[in-house]
């Protein structure tokens, strides 16, 4: 085996999701495995590149995890030929203007979403890229859930028959911070910051829908902020001025009809923070980041409204649990390994900044949708 050192420059990293998903358990994992094997003698070692705007934030992990790079200046890490890769997730108005220096640098790009804030951003990234000629990818890490892997299963197998609708419920309660710290930054909710549950949300619905059912031909969605006023990490009180809660209704081709809530605003009453009901004719599935569960038409109950007797069904027990059939790593990793063997393998990947693109354009046209309360065709996109 030859060992194959490839420096990726990771910008966020002292973010919840960069540190957590995207260094320890992607990035980091890859090492303690040993690093990832490209099936052709070759092991790729990832040397991450911590990059961000605290020294001693950055200085701090690496020193926890005995990393060696830490670097304040992107313009410096960037202008590194041993840098390869470009990994972004910081916050989303920062996002653009850093692509657009990696991939200017001729560095391999793989980031966080939303990757603009407007089409027309998230569209000039992915003709950059094209034109550089790098390699590029997009997080969409729920389609490698557990959950949802098992539900793409009985999709490729048939189960459903014609799916006719698909049911999504995602969310929790974010403390305010007044009498307990909330557990998402402040900025989530400043629209001039580029915060917003649509913004964050819909581009994972677009991929979502996209890879299980078809492409979304129309949205119709209503958001709404249900707490106008939260405090901050200092503890002082700030008017939230984006969306903690969205409705919407996407048509998507082939006829089917998807209803998805997000909320921010919600306390849970289901088995998971997300779950998508998915009703065909031959059958119906209910699948959330881990489970999933089914119902064939064969094993359908005959359920019987009567409002003056109280219900003697356990509804859920009526349901099959679909096995797992197979050992899943996490979800995070499962597309890092897939992109970097794209990088330096030539494996096929399509969750590329066009990908993303789609991802912006839905949210984008799902405010839109809001403000003018109507339905809004959503056109196919093209570089």
């Amino acid at each position: 085996m030859t060992r194959k050192t490839v420096r990726i420059a990771m910008n966020g990293v002292t973010g919840r999701m960069g540190y957590r998903q995207h260094l320890v358990r992607s990035i980091l994992a890859l090492r303690e495995q040993g690093g990832l094997d490209l099936g052709d003698g070759t092991v790729l070692w990832p040397e991450p590149v911590l990059v961000g705007r605290r020294e001693h934030a950055l200085r701090e992990i690496a020193e926890r995890h005995g990393l060696d790079h830490v670097c304040t200046d992107l313009d410096a890490v960037l202008a590194d030929p041993a840098v390869d890769v470009y990994f972004d997730s910081q916050v989303t108005s920062a996002r653009e203007e850093a692509l657009t220096k990696a991939i200017a640098a001729g560095k391999h790009i793989y980031t966080e979403k939303p990757t603009a804030a407007g089409l027309d951003g998230a569209l000039a990234l992915a003709r950059l890229a094209r034109d550089r000629g790098v390699r590029h990818g997009v997080v969409q890490d729920k389609i490698f859930l557990p959950g949802l892997r098992k539900l793409k299963r009985l999709i490729d197998g048939g189960f459903f028959g014609r799916v006719l609708s698909v049911r999504g419920e995602f969310g929790y309660w974010v403390f305010e911070g007044d009498w307990q710290p909330a557990q998402r930054p402040s900025w989530n909710y400043r629209a001039e910051d580029g915060g917003g549950i649509v913004v964050d949300m819909f581009p994972h619905w677009e991929y979502v829908l996209h890879e299980l059912f078809g492409r979304v031909r129309s949205v119709q969605a209503l958001a709404a902020t249900h707490i106008p006023l939260r405090w901050d990490e200092q503890g002082k009180p700030y008017d939230a001025t984006a969306d903690d809660a969205a409705y919407g209704i996407f048509e998507l081709e082939g006829g089917t009809i998807a209803q998805i809530n997000s909320s921010w605003a919600v306390r849970v009453h289901r088995d998971e923070l997300v779950e998508f009901q998915v009703d065909g004719t031959e059958g119906s599935a209910v699948a959330g980041l881990r489970r999933c569960r089914a119902q064939h038409r064969g094993a359908t109950p005959k359920p019987v409204w009567n409002p003056d007797l109280p219900a003697t069904e356990v509804f859920r027990d009526q349901w099959q649990e679909v096995p797992d059939n197979a050992e899943f790593d996490n979800g995070f990793k499962a597309q890092w390994e897939l992109f970097l063997k794209h990088v330096y393998a030539d494996a096929p990947y399509h969750w590329d900044l066009l990908a993303g693109a789609r991802g912006v354009q839905l949210a984008e046209l799902g405010l839109k949708s809001s403000v003018e309360g109507r339905r809004i065709v959503v056109p196919e996109i093209a570089l």
